[in-house]
Formats: structure tokens, sequence, C-alpha cells
């Protein structure tokens, strides 16, 4: 094993190009370029994400290891996600990674983008300290939503997981019905800061640490098509308390699910990952349940939270450090699943 491993890991499942350059679990630079074409039509539109990634891949990654200050000649290995996500986004990364890494005659290794928003905890910086095994993670994302138990590094289990829509799913679509534009999840945040939680909304009830989103999303649909027949103004005029009662009736529906897991499991080593991990009130009421229960809580860094190569980087060292890679033969895989 080397002193110092460096992977050049690209990052392609869904709207976001990113390129991060890691030395073992150090980011040296994590590269992210945004598509914002997607804004106008209030949700990805799939061919303009794979037309995007090819046209951003190569100054990504150019950024990424002139911001790292290396040479791709230094380089040790090519690390890219494989899935889930998106298939003609991960086409573009999968191909340039399986190039590459044959050009360089280094090895390639593919990465469960899934896994990889979990094992963001082991990046250097992502926390105080690192989770130690085994620990139970929250998945929040606007793909995904689970309950997931970290035996080792690429042991996991899942414990529960959404029947139907995602959380993210759930917050952006909200958003759309109050004419918000997209992406939603954190308009709603930052309205919540200064709303009251005045109106209630019906918590699904599922069985075990499953979750359901689309009830809930429809009993927001008609308590605001009832409140604007009776005043038209009426999402302009309560929008902060609006997007509160939204935002607190959805942290409750996550924070229900993970004590029970942690009841039944008797674990108390919790983090939170994905994009939707960044909403402050997810955030404030772990914090707060680590006061109340005794609870470790792992919250990373928001530029960790959302799909990032920096993730998929500190992943692949792991599989690297374990001589767990990948020939020309491997293939996206847009179904992939966080126990694969």
């Amino acid at each position: 094993m080397l002193d110092k491993t460096y992977i050049l890991a690209i990052e392609s499942s869904c709207d976001d190009t990113s390129a991060s350059v890691i030395c073992n679990e150090q980011v040296l630079s994590n590269i992210v370029a945004n598509q914002e074409v997607h804004s106008k039509y209030g949700g990805v539109v799939p061919e303009l994400a794979s037309r995007a990634h090819q046209q951003n891949i190569l100054p990504v990654i150019e950024t990424a290891l002139k911001e790292a200050n290396i040479t791709k000649e230094q380089l040790n290995a090519i690390a890219f996600t494989q899935g889930p996500g998106l298939m003609g986004s991960l086409l573009v990364g999968t191909s340039f990674a399986k190039s590459m890494a044959l050009a360089l005659e280094i090895p390639l290794i593919a990465i469960n983008h899934m896994q990889a928003h979990i094992l963001a905890h082991f990046i250097d910086d992502a926390n105080d300290q690192k989770p130690t095994f085994p620990f139970l993670c929250l998945t929040i994302s606007g793909g995904h939503t689970q309950i997931v138990k970290i035996n080792d590094y690429f042991n996991m289990e899942i414990l529960g997981e959404t029947i139907d829509d995602a959380v993210g799913e759930a917050y952006d679509k909200t958003a759309k019905i109050l004419g918000l534009p997209y992406p939603g999840g954190p308009l709603i945040d930052k309205y919540a800061q200064t709303g009251e939680a005045v109106y209630q909304f019906s918590k699904p009830k599922v069985k075990e640490h499953h979750f359901s989103f689309s009830g809930l999303k429809t009993g927001i649909l008609y308590f605001i098509q009832k409140e604007v027949k009776k005043n038209p103004n009426f999402i302009e005029e309560n929008l902060e308390n609006i997007c509160t009662s939204v935002q607190n009736t959805i942290a409750e529906i996550l924070m229900d699910k993970i004590k029970k897991a942690v009841k039944e499991t008797g674990i108390k080593q919790i983090a939170i990952a994905g994009g939707v991990s960044a909403n402050s009130e997810i955030r404030k009421r772990l914090r707060a349940a680590q006061k109340h229960f005794g609870w470790t809580s792992y919250i990373p860094k928001f530029e960790y939270t959302t799909d990032n190569a920096a993730m998929i980087a500190v992943t692949a060292y792991q599989k690297y450090r374990l001589g767990l890679f990948d020939d020309q033969s491997i293939t996206a895989n847009p179904r992939l699943k966080v126990n694969s």
C-alpha cells in the first residue's frame, strides 16, 4: 500500500458534473459544474443533462487536477459513479473514466452513488470525528429516502425506505404547488426560517421503518387548492407559515422513524447523508436528539451533502485499499441498490 494514493473521481449521476482529486482521505479538489438549464422546466430533463455533462466533463477534470496541483501521470486510480442515476448522465462519466484509466494504465474503480453519500463521512474534513461501525444513516435526497445500517465500509443493510416518493421529491413538488422555482427544497427551508407551524398535515402510517410521501404531497395540494379558492392571495400572504408547517411535518416523519430504528437496533450513532441532509430543520432536530437521547450524530459539511465527486473519491480510496478494482467490461447501472 502506497503512503500517498491519488485518485481522480468523476460524478455524473444526475445534473451536476463533478470531479475530485483525493490523497488518501484528504480532498485536494472538488469541482462541481451545475446545470442551470433545468430550472425553466421545473425539473431535470435527462437528455439535456447528458448533453451538458459532455460539455462540462473535460474542463471540470482539468480544473480538478490543476487545483490539486498534480498531473494525470501521478494518479493511482480513476473512479466513477456506476449508479444509481440517469442512464444518459451515467454513461458520460463511465465512458470517460474507462477511457482515461485505459490510457493511463491504472486501476478503474466503479462506485455506488448511494454508498458514497454515506461514506462521505470518512472524508478528513467532513465531520469533527468519523463514525465507527456499526452506525445508522438516514439517506435523504431527491431520489432516495432510506435508513441504512452500516456494518462496514461495503456491508450495508437497508432497514427501511420509501414505498413511493422520496423526501426531496416532496419538497420540490410542494415548492411547485407554491409557485416557487426549481429546485424548491432550499427555498422552502429559507422561507420556513421566519414562519410558524400553524397548519397541520397528516403524517402517513407506514409499517416498520419505511416511508411514504405521496399522500403528504396530495394533502398539501388539496389544502392549498381549498384555501386559494377562499382567498386567491392565500399563498402570498402565508408563504412563510406554509413552508414552516410543511418542513416541520417532514422533519417529524423522518425523526420518528430514526427514533424507532435506534430503539430496535440499540445503535446510537446516527449520520445523515444526501442532498436533503443540508436542510436546517433536520440538522437542528438531529442535534437536539443527540443532547436529549445521548446519541452521537454525524452531520456532514454542506459541500458533501449534494452530489459531488469527493464522496466518490473517498469511497474509491477504501476500495483501493482492499484491492477492489473493475475491468473494462463494467457498465453503468441506473438502478443500483445501496446494498449491491
